[in-house]
């Protein structure tokens, strides 16, 4: 490469760090990074033994449910719609849950009737009896307290746990070195998800004002724990907080990161998988403005073995939304 090329290049990506990373984002383009599926972790492997059954044989079920369910896909295609993404992400999500975390239904009335029982039994939001409304109460969660929406409210929440009480003692209390939402969110075990989209409650709750304000449906509170888990079972009301979800993530990395993901179901679906966009984007960008000063390329974001799937398969989901 010529001088006078190289030195352009180098001023490009300098720029490209440095402006609003709105005003100018990278496209994404389709396709998996990877030549080869990333490593599967050893939980979603034992999980699929102890079912005795395959990635393959859930990965079809899922997708044989979104095939035969037309007023599924509607909904699908409705919601998506109503949150300015494509269908296909929140297909993506929903088939890579399935395929990794949990098996499928056969029918969509059963994720009706455990939304039912879910709303009539007792339990509450706590850890070792410290019910989640209490602990917040804590002077450290203080910070948090001019926070405008529900996102950025439990966002805040869930930084100060990872920094002032994830696997510490407070108060003469000690408190796992865990996820916040497995704390004190998952009342029946921790790691647990429910529902079509296999949402935990902190992230509904995150998400609960946006859903509120797109799709009308009531606020959710962590102090009507029912309510919440309701939510996630009922594919009429989870599928909001699907898209929800997925649009915040696109969002995020390009308003944060300064790259479009919104043609890219494989990077959707790993943020749906891993979580934390906002912080993720934020780590991103960090990394491509030391490329960029080293006059290297950005680093794009990277799919990981579940988008790795969404992105193979591509082609197969596309098929259910042909109008799309």
């Amino acid at each position: 490469m010529a001088t006078h090329a190289r030195v352009f290049f180098l001023s490009l990506l300098l720029c490209l760090a440095a402006m609003p990373a709105a005003a100018g984002s990278i496209v994404v383009p389709p396709g998996n990074r990877n030549a080869e599926q990333p490593p599967i972790p050893g939980g979603s492997k034992s999980r699929t033994r102890a079912l005795k059954t395959t990635f393959e044989s859930k990965y079809a079920k899922i997708y044989a449910l979104l095939k035969s369910d037309d007023g599924l896909r509607s909904k699908i295609r409705e919601t998506a719609h109503q949150y300015g993404i494509d269908p296909l992400h929140m297909a993506g999500a929903i088939v890579g849950e399935h395929t990794y975390n949990v098996d499928a239904y056969d029918r969509l009335q059963t994720y009706y009737v455990k939304a039912v029982s879910y709303f009539r039994s007792s339990f509450s939001f706590s850890y070792d009896g410290e019910d989640v409304g209490d602990f917040l109460e804590h002077p450290e969660f203080d910070r948090c307290a001019n926070a405008s929406e529900s996102y950025a409210l439990w966002s805040c929440r869930e930084a100060v746990w990872n920094d002032q009480f994830r696997g510490k003692r407070v108060d003469g209390r000690y408190y796992p070195d865990n996820r916040f939402s497995a704390v004190f969110f998952q009342p029946f075990y921790a790691g647990q998800t429910f529902g079509l989209g296999q949402l935990n409650p902190l992230t509904a709750l995150q998400m609960t004002d946006m859903v509120h304000d797109v799709s009308g449906l009531p606020k959710l509170d962590h102090r009507r724990p029912q309510d919440v888990y309701r939510t996630i079972m009922d594919p009429d009301r989870t599928l909001p907080y699907v898209a929800a979800t997925l649009k915040k993530s696109i969002e995020a990395y390009a308003s944060i990161a300064g790259f479009d993901i919104s043609d890219n179901p494989g990077i959707t679906a790993t943020l749906y998988n891993v979580g934390n966009p906002d912080e993720r984007a934020r780590a991103l960008r960090k990394e491509n403005r030391r490329r960029a000063s080293q006059g290297k390329r950005p680093r794009l974001p990277q799919e990981n073995y579940y988008g790795w799937l969404v992105n193979d398969r591509l082609d197969e989901l596309m098929a259910l939304f042909p109008e799309s």
